[in-house]
């Protein structure tokens, strides 16, 4: 048995080396800055609009999905371990240097989160019960004609998410309780799927009414708690942001000769955490992105919802769990401690006893969230290949019994796991939508010139005769 175990483990650190060492870094970075560039830096121009939409897109057609609640099942998935724990792993393993890189991979895969959102939304089929389902199995199999490959990115990614990241979900949850109430594993795994049970048996209205109830409560009080513990310690900020960005520089290590491997560290964490976090360009937000009944009635409404989730991930809720760890002090290398036990270490220096207790409560709501939403993008995806009533069921039973295997499970193999999974998920993913970005670049020029007309934007499908060819009959009609 230990034997199989450590063949898995070298065949899945083999596979990590081969797509984090060099192809995904610079797939990643490269085609966001390639969008960005190409939509004139569009999640800075139009930033404010991104806002405006999410305002106003509380309310879905009749027993639709609102694209509020589409916002809020993809954040239920963002925002998760990555935020907490994810964040630690990050700075324990490549230095502060790696938030700087967070960073940069979110600013730019704003941009990435557009296109293959609004290219989901634009490929969309329909459920026949006023929801629809997509992603990027769908828009690989009519925008490329390819299914093969349609069907490999739906297996990667439900063994991405209804195996691997439901089991690191589930694994942080069981420890941050254990840390701060001594709560056993096992006991923590049984009572989770119990919770989950009956919202994923529910389907998709189930989880996405979950996701918009929980989701902006959990992530405003952590927030609360963040700037509480940054205002208290204001004095300190400009040093951990001059920190931040030496060592993401290498400054800080030049003059021990170890400049390149410091940034090199800290680039590979950042991504791959920032990654984790933001989901941008993996292809998963977009199986979210295509349930919404958009307002304005035009694929690029849900493009823009959707790259405010990369924001509000990363730019806001990682950069507060980074600030509460490198203000308090306690990071220690040669400790051992990462992971989210560094994290309610980290709140207990800043507020006292009650900290671990309010991290595990956290890191609980907001993964218990991810735990459905990953299961909603999983569902597509079987329904994608099967579309089979059975199948689905099997699925789900699979997600619960992952889920409780997953709390006792060791958590440096479901971590480098969920890393294979996912880069697999993104090459395949980013190299789509390289392919299909001039659609979108020809629907949001359509997008924009409406809006400098001052009509409330509205797609017609045969102002693109390719793409009305591509997409199914029974969606974007007049009244979808």
């Amino acid at each position: 048995m230990t034997d199989v175990k450590d063949a898995f483990v070298a065949f899945v650190d083999a596979g990590n080396g081969l797509l984090w060492g060099s192809v995904l870094i610079y797939l990643l970075i490269g085609a966001g800055l390639y969008f960005t560039i190409r939509m004139g830096f569009l999640q800075f121009r139009q930033f404010g609009h991104m806002f405006s939409l999410i305002s106003s897109s509380r309310q879905g057609a009749e027993g639709g999905i609102s694209s509020f609640q589409a916002f809020s099942t993809s954040l239920a998935a963002r925002v998760g371990t990555g935020n907490m724990a994810g964040v630690a792993v990050a700075i324990y393993l490549g230095g502060p240097g790696a938030i700087f890189w967070m960073w940069i991979t979110a600013l730019v895969g704003m941009s990435t989160s557009f296109i293959e959102s609004t290219l989901a939304q634009a490929y969309k089929v329909n459920n026949g019960d006023s929801t629809f389902r997509g992603g990027p199995a769908y828009y690989i199999e009519k925008g490329l004609g390819q299914r093969w490959l349609g069907v490999l990115f739906a297996l990667c990614l439900i063994v991405a998410f209804g195996i691997a990241f439901n089991g690191v979900q589930s694994n942080s949850i069981a420890a941050a309780m254990d840390n701060a109430f001594g709560f056993d594993h096992t006991l923590v795994g049984i009572l989770l799927a119990v919770a989950v049970a009956p919202i994923i048996f529910g389907g998709m209205r189930s989880v996405a009414r979950v996701a918009e109830l929980i989701v902006p409560f959990m992530a405003l009080g952590y927030l609360i708690v963040a700037f509480y513990v940054v205002f208290a310690n204001i004095t300190q900020l400009p040093s951990v942001f001059a920190t931040i960005v030496k060592s993401a520089l290498g400054f800080e290590q030049a003059a021990g000769g170890a400049m390149g491997y410091a940034i090199a560290q800290a680039m590979m964490q950042g991504i791959k955490r920032g990654l984790f976090s933001n989901e941008a360009g993996m292809g998963s937000a977009p199986n979210a992105a295509a349930t919404a009944t958009t307002d304005p009635n035009h694929p690029v409404a849900q493009g823009y919802v959707q790259m405010l989730g990369v924001f509000v991930d990363t730019i806001v809720i990682c950069t507060a769990t980074a600030a509460i760890i490198l203000l308090s002090g306690v990071m220690e290398p040669e400790s051992g401690v990462t992971g989210i036990a560094l994290t309610q270490k980290a709140l207990e220096v800043e507020v006292g006893s009650w900290g671990s207790g309010f991290v595990a409560i956290a890191i609980l709501l907001f993964a218990f969230t991810s735990l459905i939403a990953n299961y909603s993008y999983g569902e597509s995806n079987i329904r994608y290949i099967f579309d089979s009533k059975l199948a689905i069921n099997v699925y789900r039973v699979v997600v619960l019994g992952i889920i409780v295997v997953g709390a006792i499970t060791d958590l440096p193999t479901v971590w480098a796991f969920a890393d294979l999974s996912m880069g697999m998920m993104a090459l395949i993913n980013l190299v789509a939508i390289l392919l299909l970005s001039n659609i979108v670049f020809a629907l949001l020029k359509d997008y924009e010139e409406q809006r400098k007309r001052g009509v409330t934007p509205s797609f017609d499908r045969k102002k693109f005769p390719q793409l009305d060819k591509q997409i199914d009959k029974d969606v974007w009609n007049k009244h979808q």
